[in-house]
């Protein structure tokens, strides 16, 4: 197992936002998270990463307790996180952005050939290398992003709503990147509105309601689910 999460209890002041909260990735899976906003999947992501601490519960990688660790030192260990709206250093050039995904690391030729393999994912970037992160459109700053989070060379990626905002061309392709990284060794955890595109990807997945998990199971599976069916893929039969 990879990523193991039991008992997690996350609060934002008296707001009880994650509620026993359990679950686990192992090694080669996408596994997503799917709920309504303020379900909590984001607050998961931001507790797995070390930037909010749990009042109970423990999180634990590669059989390392890491619930209280600093989130550069997760990083450090193999997780990397791509937050929701991007965060991309907006007065950086691509490359700069790119360059700060690798500040842990200090393997210079492995650095390089992690940032020729960004670009081999996301031309795009490769053709704006010089160019503003700011300046970049929405699609453009969401590849971005991602890269910059694989510069880390993570064994865990932690994506946080991909598709926000983003035209259903690329969101297609931002999917389609996903299972890309996915296929090259990466394990993934997947936070997205877009039900059906995240069941359609994953290998397994949680349904999240209100700081609970209400369902879980195969993906493929859940998306027959008649709860699952009605409240996230529109099915009104």
């Amino acid at each position: 197992m990879l990523l193991n999460v039991q008992d997690l209890n996350v609060y934002y002041g008296a707001i009880h936002a994650l509620q026993g909260i359990s679950f686990n990735v192992n090694q080669g899976e996408i596994v997503t998270l799917i709920g309504a906003n303020g379900a909590g999947k984001s607050t998961i992501l931001r507790t797995v990463s070390g930037l909010l601490r749990p009042r109970r519960g423990a999180v634990s990688f590669k059989d390392q307790d890491i619930t209280t660790m600093p989130a550069e030192n997760i990083v450090r260990l193999g997780i990397s996180h791509v937050p929701e709206g991007r965060k991309i250093f907006a007065p950086l050039t691509v490359q700069e952005n790119l360059e700060m995904g690798a500040y842990t690391r200090a393997d210079k030729a492995e650095i390089a050939q992690n940032l020729q393999r960004v670009f081999q994912s996301f031309s795009r970037l490769k053709e704006r290398v010089n160019q503003l992160g700011g300046t970049l459109s929405g699609g453009e700053q969401q590849m971005l992003a991602v890269g910059r989070a694989l510069m880390a060379k993570p064994t865990l990626l932690l994506l946080d709503e991909p598709s926000m905002g983003l035209s259903p061309i690329l969101v297609e392709e931002i999917f389609r990147i996903i299972q890309e990284i996915n296929q090259q060794g990466t394990s993934i955890l997947l936070v997205e509105q877009n039900a059906f595109m995240a069941l359609q990807v994953a290998h397994r997945a949680y349904v999240l309601e209100t700081g609970r998990i209400v369902l879980e199971g195969n993906a493929a599976e859940l998306q027959k689910h008649p709860k699952v069916r009605a409240a996230y893929l529109g099915d009104t039969e």
